[in-house]
C-alpha cells in the first residue's frame, strides 16, 4: 500500500499488485492485440517488424507482461486496421474501478491467467479467419450449416 493525495485532510491508501503481477487491463489489452493479430493472420515476429519490434516483446504485450505505451497502440491501431478504442473493448465492469483491477490482478495470479473465452481461442480464431477466406459465398453458407448440424448432434 502507499499512501496517495491527501483529500480534506484524509490520506487515503491504495493498494498495489505485488511485482511480477500483470495489470489485467494490459492483460485485456494484450489479448485483444492477439486476437486482432490471428484474425488477420499476422504472425509475432511480422507484428514486431512492423512497429520494430522482437517477436518476444510481442508475446509479453500480448500476456500482458510488459505494458504497451499509448504511442505504440496507436502504432498498433493502425497496422492491424482498428480503432484505438478496440483495444479496451468488451473489458470487463471490475476493471473501472481501482479496487476492481486490484483483486482481478490477485484472483488472475491464483489461476494461473488461462484464457477460458471460447471466442478467443486460437483454434476458434483461425477457424473464423479461414471460413472468411473462403470466397464463395454458398460454399460458406454450406458450411455453416454443416458445421450447425454437426454441433446440434453432440447435445
Amino acid at each position: 500500500m502507499r499512501v496517495v493525495k491527501k483529500t480534506g485532510g484524509i490520506s487515503k491508501k491504495v493498494k498495489h499488485l505485488p511485482p511480477g503481477i500483470p495489470s489485467p487491463v494490459d492483460i485485456h489489452v494484450g489479448n485483444r492485440v492477439r486476437l486482432r493479430r490471428i484474425l488477420l493472420g499476422i504472425s509475432q515476429e511480422k507484428l514486431g517488424d512492423e512497429i520494430g519490434l522482437t517477436f518476444q516483446q510481442i508475446q509479453k504485450y500480448e500476456r500482458g507482461a510488459n505494458r504497451i505505451g499509448s504511442s505504440k497502440i496507436f502504432e498498433l491501431a493502425g497496422i492491424l486496421n482498428v480503432p484505438v478504442s478496440f483495444f479496451f473493448d468488451e473489458m470487463p465492469a471490475e476493471f473501472k474501478t481501482h479496487e476492481g483491477r486490484f483483486y482481478a490482478g490477485l484472483r488472475d495470479k491464483e489461476q494461473g491467467v488461462v484464457e477460458t473465452d471460447e471466442m478467443a481461442r486460437r483454434e476458434t480464431l483461425e477457424l473464423v479467419r479461414a471460413y472468411y477466406e473462403i470466397s464463395d459465398p454458398k460454399i460458406r453458407k454450406i458450411l455453416f450449416e454443416m458445421i450447425k448440424v454437426c454441433s446440434s448432434e453432440d447435445t
